[in-house]
């Protein structure tokens, strides 16, 4: 009884209390926790914050299939790996390798952190128009330019991934038609004066290393001149950067002497690195290090061994074999490399208890650096032990990948523990770097008929690779297999036809499992032969007929991803067109 009373005394002051407030609406305005005010987002802190989030939004920030590094959409959809790993472990893949994409959570999930992204680049700019006092012309000149520059960035992916979106920039918001534009424009003039005025504006150097400098935005408009074969004007600007750029940090632009050397922590923001995304271990939050390669280690490795988990992004079959080279050290450009007689040897369906010898045969030396396989040492941990690596051979094939692996010598260190996995790192991922600017000045030097400064660029790249102090090596220093490279003969670029098709291997072989290859066999419009050869070769009865069997590139669809279904759901049929074939 006296229980029930206090309850009633409580009711009644709470009813007495709400009578009180009742003729007010005050109550209702309760301050919202953990917003920043117009006025601290709006000084120079505040601005310069806001900029740094948009450069976060690089790596994906939740949506691992939306960074730059593009290892599903440009790597695993371009040959260059597998999915990998098991059949039900993230499934949605499954589908997009093969080709078979309809608007999945994956798709959807990308368009929308590259346009976050970009919303955070206009709110970047629209705070700009209220720059405090305090804040200078070259600071406010500075801001810009790096907001223009990323916000062009995104859009870039965006052409490349669904062709052309709706473009939104600072002057339209919710309330304003942001939800009435449509994708029927052609995003790449929008694309290429953000750059170009971020290109015009940047100063050479920056207080960071991480921040975009002049000579990155160049590469950067030199790269979208390319893929809308502006060859001329293209040229015009890798011969400006090759000839005068320097990374954000100042070194003057020059390849790195040894390849290994280019996914090492710490040798993070070197004279290669044009532009690339920052990370950062031990800092007390793993979302500051390198979040996009925690699924892509060797499988239960246990102590002897990198990451443990999870076995993704395998190489494939038809990837390695391209490294196969000739007597002369050259690569094999009539596709032979596929053939029996030279596929390189694999331990696929050997366990790793029974005796098995690596291929004895011509390699090229990137092949190690880049790919994991048994018998050869696995950077300073121990020598690939095969099928113990693997979590499922029929799956995704014998290998392993390796260029984005931390060392043993990284740990605890160049590598975060306090999060669920090991495969958090410090190491920077690289959207451009130095030998993609050489390789891609020498297309153009092709494409306008220099073919002897061409032949020059690709040789600086591979002479590189030929250095021996940077093979793969055993203990006591004899390489860990025949490599053998040598550089192009002049007779290799006598004609323009022969010179491309080097050109195009070589970016395969410097540039594999970086994101590249995909985006390249679309705009150079051999795609769907490049890629069902592929697909017949790596789906046959003795690699994987399960994974990839059957699987088809259709052309005139699969070059571009499907416009999100709920996007269009959202903003209407009117609005947002959906992309041929789906």
């Amino acid at each position: 009884m006296r229980h029930n009373k206090k309850l009633f005394i409580l009711g009644a002051a709470t009813t007495l209390s709400l009578a009180t407030v009742s003729c007010k609406d005050t109550f209702l305005e309760v301050p919202v926790t953990g917003q920043l005010a117009q006025a601290q987002l709006s000084s120079k802190a505040g601005i310069e914050g806001s900029l740094i989030g948009a450069y976060s939004i690089l790596n994906g920030r939740g949506d691992r299939l939306a960074s730059f590094s593009n290892w599903v959409w440009g790597g695993i959809r371009g040959g260059d790996a597998n999915k990998g790993t098991d059949p039900g472990d993230f499934s949605s893949i499954n589908p997009i390798q093969r080709f078979e994409t309809i608007s999945t959570g994956e798709v959807a999930g990308t368009w929308q952190r590259k346009y976050e992204g970009i919303a955070r680049c206009n709110t970047t700019l629209n705070l700009l128009k209220n720059a405090p006092a305090d804040m200078s012309a070259d600071d406010k000149k500075r801001v810009t330019a790096e907001t223009r520059f990323l916000r062009a960035l995104y859009y870039f992916d965006l052409k490349r991934l669904y062709g052309n979106t709706p473009y939104i920039d600072e002057t339209v918001d919710y309330g304003t038609g942001i939800e009435k534009v449509k994708n029927d424009q052609d995003l790449w003039p929008k694309i290429e004066a953000d750059a170009k005025f971020a290109y015009e504006n940047l100063p050479e150097t920056q207080s960071a290393a991480g921040r975009i400098n002049k000579w990155g935005a160049a590469a950067q408009l030199a790269k979208v001149y390319l893929y809308q074969k502006k060859y001329a004007d293209a040229k015009a600007l890798f011969d400006l950067i090759i000839a005068n750029g320097k990374t954000s940090n100042g070194k003057k632009y020059g390849l790195v002497p040894k390849y290994a050397d280019l996914f090492k922590a710490s040798n993070d923001n070197n004279e290669e690195s044009v532009f690339a995304i920052q990370a950062a271990a031990n800092t007390g939050n793993v979302n500051n290090a390198n979040p996009e390669f925690d699924l892509n280690y060797p499988y239960n490795t246990g102590p002897n061994g990198p990451g443990n988990c999870c076995g993704f992004n395998q190489p494939s079959f038809e990837y390695v074999n391209s490294f196969r080279t000739d007597a002369n050290g050259l690569p094999l450009l009539d596709g032979s490399y596929n053939s029996a007689a030279n596929a390189v040897k694999s331990d696929m369906g050997v366990l790793s208890k029974d005796a098995f010898t690596p291929d004895a045969g011509n390699l090229d030396p990137r092949l190690d650096h880049t790919v994991g396989r048994r018998g050869i040492p696995y950077l300073d941990w121990m020598d690939h032990p095969g099928a113990d690596w693997i979590r499922n051979q029929p799956n995704g094939g014998p290998y392993s990948p390796k260029k984005f692996t931390y060392y043993k010598s990284d740990r605890g260190s160049l590598q975060d523990n306090s999060s669920w996995t090991p495969g958090y790192t410090a190491l920077n991922v690289p959207i451009i770097r130095y030998a993609d600017v050489l390789l891609m000045a020498a297309e153009c030097e092709i494409e306008v008929g220099s073919l002897t400064k061409a032949r020059e660029y690709v040789n600086m790249v591979r002479n590189r690779a030929a250095n021996p102090a940077g093979f793969v090596t055993r203990t006591g220093g004899a390489p860990a297999a025949k490599y053998v490279i040598n550089e192009y003969p002049a007779s290799v670029f006598a004609t323009k036809a022969s010179a491309t098709t080097a050109l195009r291997f070589e970016r395969r072989l410097e540039l594999g499992d970086e994101g590249h290859r995909f985006f390249d066999l679309v705009r150079w419009g051999i795609a769907a032969q490049t890629l069902n050869a592929y697909l017949q070769y790596e789906g046959a009865p003795s690699r994987l007929p399960t994974t990839l069997g059957g699987a088809t590139f259709t052309a005139g669809q699969d070059e571009l991803l499907p416009i999100p279904q709920a996007q269009i759901d959202i903003q209407g049929k009117d609005v947002l067109k959906q992309n041929p074939g789906y």
